[in-house]
């Protein structure tokens, strides 16, 4: 996923909705450090991902107990009007 690869991304807000839960699930998971842990993300979003929740994101935020997303609006596209939002960790 390019949201943990690079820690940030412009989306449709719905989109940005709709993946956040899974993410936040995801880090959770990620910081209980277990080998189960660590199979069950590379079962979700592969290896590489996997490795960047456990060595990277876990450890940062092992303190702080949700909220590990910050959703900001950026108004609608010119295109079609759809809203658009920057979803990042916080």
């Amino acid at each position: 996923m390019a949201l943990i690869q690079k820690e940030k991304m412009q989306t449709t807000e719905p989109k940005a909705k709709e993946i956040r839960p899974f993410v936040e699930k995801l880090l959770t998971n990620a910081k209980k450090g277990t080998l189960a842990a660590h199979r069950g993300l590379i079962a979700a979003v592969g290896a590489k991902c996997a490795k960047k929740l456990m060595i990277e994101l876990g450890p940062r935020y092992k303190d702080r107990n949700g909220g590990y997303l910050r959703i900001v609006k950026l108004g609608s596209r010119l295109k079609d009007n759809s809203p658009q939002a920057h979803i990042e960790f916080v």
